[in-house]
């Protein structure tokens, strides 16, 4: 497993682990028995239904035709999940991990139409041993087609809960004083925070300006009269926890 930075479109950095091997197939094989069920309960009804053993008397361009009328939903089950479940399959979900943009930008169709054709190499020709290849030798362990459509698998087991990195204890008469703190993301504040109270421990005043700049950049706010930069950043973050507590 090693590090991935992504940089959000509000130039805010972001690590990620990249998923584990053995999670993607752990991934792919939950995958892989839901596809063949689905084909085990088709040919099952077929089957008691009395149906199959007409099919296949069926000239051969009709059968052509119910395989690929039965067998579309089991060819684009992985480009069909992707799409839909934000760059998850139910395996993937179920494993927690997620196929992300590298470039920070959101997934779009052509990106996972790009993963879903180039399986074909990686995964179906040689028994996913190209997938295997490409994984374990590039930098951020991307199968070919992850490497075509400029996207990474991550896995989302962190550690630290993104609400214990966020969340502080606000007093029930709490004010706030910047409304435009809702432009922030959660992914924001964590950044913020954890950077802030790094640069304070360290009595870094320079990145700490940094910061207080940024925030200024993304809320469109300036500091009241008389705030230092670490009053400003203290009360953006409660502002913010006020906000998204009263949601």
């Amino acid at each position: 497993m090693s590090d991935i930075q992504i940089t959000t479109t509000q130039n805010v950095n972001i690590n990620f682990k990249t998923a584990e091997l053995g999670e993607r197939i752990l991934a792919w094989f939950i995958d892989a028995i839901i596809k063949y069920s689905y084909v085990g309960l088709v040919i099952w009804g077929l089957d008691i239904n009395g149906r199959l053993s007409e099919i296949f008397k069926m000239d051969d361009w009709s059968i052509v035709a119910i395989i690929i009328m039965f067998g579309f939903p089991f060819i684009i089950y992985t480009l069909f999940s992707e799409v839909f479940l934000n760059g998850q399959t139910i395996g993937k979900r179920l494993v927690k991990i997620q196929v992300v943009k590298i470039d920070g930008f959101q997934a779009s169709f052509i990106d996972f139409f790009i993963r879903w054709v180039m399986r074909i190499v990686d995964v179906n020709m040689f028994n996913g041993v190209v997938a295997m290849v490409s994984i374990g030798s590039t930098k951020k362990q991307q199968r070919l087609g992850g490497i075509a459509s400029g996207t990474a698998v991550i896995s989302k087991k962190n550690k630290i809960n993104i609400d214990h990195t966020i969340l502080q204890e606000i007093r029930e008469d709490y004010v706030p004083t910047y409304l435009s703190v809702i432009k922030l993301s959660d992914n924001d504040v964590r950044i913020v925070k954890e950077y802030y109270e790094l640069s304070k421990e360290k009595q870094d005043k320079e990145t700490i300006l940094k910061i207080k700049e940024k925030i200024i950049n993304v809320i469109g706010e300036n500091p009241v009269s008389n705030s230092t930069p670490i009053k400003f950043i203290e009360t953006v973050l409660l502002d913010y926890n006020y906000f998204t507590k009263n949601m």
